[in-house]
């Protein structure tokens, strides 16, 4: 097992884009003369969401992706999912401000979704694959029968 690197690397840029996103919502928040909620402020309500959306996705996605780096995935499967969250959580913000329905909202704000949850669907997926699924099985079976064997003692002694 090693350090993930990579993933570090990956989360040090979204570590920026996380203190840019909570900076935005602080000067909205100021302006708007809002210190809770969003002051009825569509701007500031959208940054809200767009700081709360990445911090909502990002932690667990970075989680998958550390433990499939330490447990010795290929260095270009880690570079694409980082990369994927990287550009997913660009796009995302970029989004929020668009207006409904148009182009950039579309491209923007749906694709960072997809591509969010395509992530989170994809590194599930890569960690269930890799686990020993056979081993897991056998040990459930013994202990079945462990416990039927533990069963039958039971009722022997109870029927005495």
């Amino acid at each position: 097992m090693h350090v993930p690197a990579i993933t570090a690397n990956y989360l040090a840029i979204l570590a920026l884009i996380y203190v840019a996103l909570a900076l935005q919502v602080v000067r909205l928040r100021r302006s708007s003369k809002a210190p809770f909620s969003d002051g009825g402020n569509e701007n500031l309500r959208s940054a809200i969401r767009a700081h709360g959306n990445f911090m909502e996705y990002v932690p667990i996605i970075a989680l998958m992706v550390a433990l499939l780096e330490m447990s010795g995935a290929s260095p270009l499967r880690i570079h694409l999912l980082m990369g994927a969250l990287l550009l997913s959580r660009l796009l995302h913000p970029l989004g929020m401000y668009a207006t409904p329905g148009s182009l950039r909202f579309t491209i923007c704000r749906v694709g960072g979704i997809v591509l969010t949850i395509g992530l989170l669907v994809s590194c599930a997926l890569i960690i269930l694959s890799r686990l020993p699924w056979a081993t897991m099985a056998d040990e459930l079976s013994n202990q079945v029968v462990a416990a039927i064997e533990f069963l039958q003692v039971v009722h022997v002694i109870l029927t005495l």
